[in-house]
């Protein structure tokens, strides 16, 4: 490590762009091999990474600080450091097959954590169907908010989790399958016990449960009210959420998404310096190709007088 950071100084010393990305990348891959996040990120805010690397660095770069952010619980920004270490991984099909595998493993399980859930035909993809396949099952439990069936594929697939580097991300949505489940048992039911919500979340006691719905109507995750006296939950109706600011929140986050595409499109052009100004005359040419026209009207003037 102290041999990079040397050479990482020299790099910045003689303005070696190419060099100075790469050893960045080195250091980063250093510190996440050994679970040093806290100083990964320190390096981060403390180095500048060059404005034009070249593709395969840049995704390098952007792949490390969305796990960076990941585990910083930050996973807006790590969901777009993904999605933009994808984009800039090489297009083809054949090409980069285990990078693009790896990101999106990581992707799926942040997209999980935000509430999302991937796409079917991402799983169905023939590079990705098969190292995906834990992650389908892992999506399909989320989705459904069944609890029993998270901690069997978190049970089943603890070793593969592991050694993709996401098994501390997915053990975080445990709380994401229980506010799916509750989400699910106030649509179905407008009055339930909290013995019955205990046992269809399979937790350990109705004051389990009632802690988690209580911290579900905080959230605004669900629209009820608990009888704490009774042990019930009775559901509200629906609130109109075109009345709310989730639809402003959800377009500004898309607004700003291709907002970020757009200047990255500017800053990857390459335009030639100059060159536009080959094709345009210089003041004097222009003067004596005025004067060339005019002395050839003259003569075709004077030859159709001539003619006359």
């Amino acid at each position: 490590r102290t041999f990079l950071f040397h050479r990482l100084r020299t790099c910045t010393l003689r303005q070696d762009f190419d060099g100075q990305a790469t050893i960045v990348n080195l250091l980063l891959r250093n510190y996440l091999h050994y679970n040093l996040y806290e100083q990964a990120a320190k390096l981060v805010a403390r180095t500048t990474f060059p404005e034009h690397p070249s593709n395969n660095e840049l995704a390098r770069y952007l792949y490390y600080l969305g796990r960076i952010k990941a585990i910083q619980l930050d996973y807006s920004a790590a969901h777009q450091h993904l999605v933009s270490a994808l984009r800039k991984a090489p297009q083809h099909a054949s090409v980069a097959v285990g990078f693009k595998q790896t990101v999106q493993k990581l992707l799926v399980a942040v997209q999980l954590l935000l509430g999302e859930i991937p796409e079917r035909s991402l799983f169905h993809n023939p590079i990705m169907e098969t190292s995906l396949a834990p992650y389908f099952q892992l999506t399909q439990a989320v989705r459904a908010g069944n609890l029993g069936q998270f901690n069997d594929m978190l049970r089943k697939f603890r070793s593969k989790f592991s050694s993709d580097l996401t098994y501390s991300l997915i053990v975080r949505l445990r709380h994401n399958v229980i506010k799916t489940g509750v989400r699910r048992i106030s649509l179905s039911y407008s009055c339930i016990s909290l013995e019955s919500i205990a046992q269809k979340l399979q937790l350990g006691s109705a004051e389990d449960a009632e802690y988690i719905v209580a911290k579900a109507i905080k959230d605004g995750v669900i629209n009820a009210v608990i009888n704490h006296e009774k042990g019930f939950v009775t559901t509200r109706e629906s609130q109109d959420i075109y009345s709310t600011k989730e639809p402003l929140n959800q377009f500004h986050q898309r607004i700003q998404f291709c907002m970020k595409i757009r200047n990255l499109s500017v800053k990857s052009m390459r335009y030639p310096p100059k060159n536009y100004h080959k094709d345009l005359e210089t003041a004097e040419e222009r003067r004596e190709r005025e004067q060339q026209e005019l002395e050839s009207a003259k003569e075709m003037a004077e030859d159709d007088f001539d003619g006359f």
